[in-house]
């Protein structure tokens, strides 16, 4: 492993998408240089414009040689672009030894270059959005309090959900309004998801035949598993003596979703890619989030854990919040988080290589100090 790369103070922002918003302004507060890249140079003005950033950012017209040929040592680089791009700008950020974030889940094709990151000194930040993002900032909260409260080699059996979802403030009859790539909603459904119910592990290749009820501070949604949850154990230190009953990170709709979307899941059962391809676009002309609509995202994580004499602790996190005309919540959470994590690769504070999100209990607290600092409200409740 080659020493950290300094921070050059130079932040190149790719894409202007659903999920960027002030988290890129305070990026513009802390970094000495940011450029903004998009399809044109028109484009990034425009959107500069729209984000009152015009006289704070640089436009850049965006291509994968043009951001070659800008990277200099200890640049950081934070793709808004779709997962499958990210591969590609991780080995230009290798080469030209600049720092690497982005909010998604780590791929494989990005997992396979860390070694290279780690060698060349350089920060590889993934999973520092919403969810994945603050979900891991709360699960690893509860966790190390949970710990404290129980004792890691106690034979204790526990029960963990994390459910995430951005809804519309206002419900309509199709109970959802896009806030992120609609392609990108389709793709997740048609994904298999693993995770522990009743203590076995159980796999469902239609997830949301797997949608069940679920009540957040008295309110009923619809819940439904995503990805994979299994390696989120390991990765959030759940204790070996502890035994799960339940373990999964889903997805969180409005009540009545499922009847909603009957026509959606008889598309994805049978169609093709270039169907569903069809079917996104379709969906996001007709249910989108307008200038006029107000997204809600809700992210509720639970923890409850039991020992064998009875002992018992119980606590959750809530994150409830309404976007305005600013800004959508999504976007807020999203970028928010992203640029805080950003703004610890300009500090010096994370590690070469990767990072996902915060991965140990003492770093989640003081993200989350500093997310509530920055206007990102959510709730902690407790009970012993």
């Amino acid at each position: 492993m080659s020493d950290l790369v300094a921070a050059s103070g130079t932040v190149h922002w790719i894409g202007t998408g659903l999920s960027t918003g002030s988290g890129l302004a305070r990026l513009c507060d802390t970094a000495e240089r940011v450029r903004v890249w998009h399809r044109t140079e028109e484009r990034a003005a425009e959107a500069l414009d729209r984000l009152g950033l015009t006289d704070r950012a640089a436009p850049r017209a965006y291509t994968l040689d043009a951001l070659t040929a800008e990277l200099a040592p200890g640049d950081v680089v934070v793709s808004m672009l779709p997962a499958p791009e990210h591969a590609g700008i991780l080995a230009a950020c290798v080469a030209r030894e600049a720092h690497f974030a982005c909010s998604s889940y780590v791929s494989d094709a990005v997992l396979d270059q860390v070694p290279a990151a780690l060698d060349a000194g350089i920060v590889v930040l993934t999973e520092a959005g919403l969810d994945p993002g603050i979900d891991h900032l709360f699960a690893h909260s509860l966790v190390a309090r949970a710990r404290d409260a129980i004792g890691d080699g106690t034979a204790a059996t526990y029960r963990l959900t994390s459910y995430c979802g951005g809804i519309p403030a206002v419900p309509n009859d199709f109970r959802y309004r896009f806030s992120w790539a609609p392609l990108g909603v389709l793709n997740a459904l048609r994904s298999p998801a693993r995770y522990i119910e009743d203590g076995a592990e159980t796999t469902a290749g239609r997830p949301w035949e797997a949608t069940r009820p679920h009540v957040v501070d008295g309110e009923t949604f619809e819940v439904y598993p995503n990805r994979d949850s299994l390696p989120f154990v390991e990765q959030y230190g759940m204790p070996p003596a502890w035994k799960p009953s339940t373990f999964v990170r889903g997805t969180l709709r409005l009540d009545g979703w499922l009847r909603a979307w009957d026509a959606v899941f008889e598309e994805l059962k049978g169609g093709d890619d270039a169907r569903i391809a069809a079917l996104a676009r379709e969906l996001a002309a007709t249910y989108p989030t307008t200038d006029t609509d107000r997204d809600r995202v809700v992210l509720a994580v639970s923890l409850d854990v039991l020992g064998p004499a009875g002992q018992a602790w119980s606590g959750g996190y809530l994150l409830d919040l309404v976007g305005d005309a600013e800004e959508s919540a999504m976007a807020r959470c999203v970028s928010r988080t992203l640029a805080l994590g950003v703004g610890h690769v300009l500090d010096g504070s994370l590690p070469p290589g990767l990072n996902r999100a915060a991965e140990t209990a003492a770093r989640s607290e003081e993200w989350l100090r500093e997310l509530a600092l920055d206007g990102v409200e959510f709730t902690l409740r407790v009970d012993t």
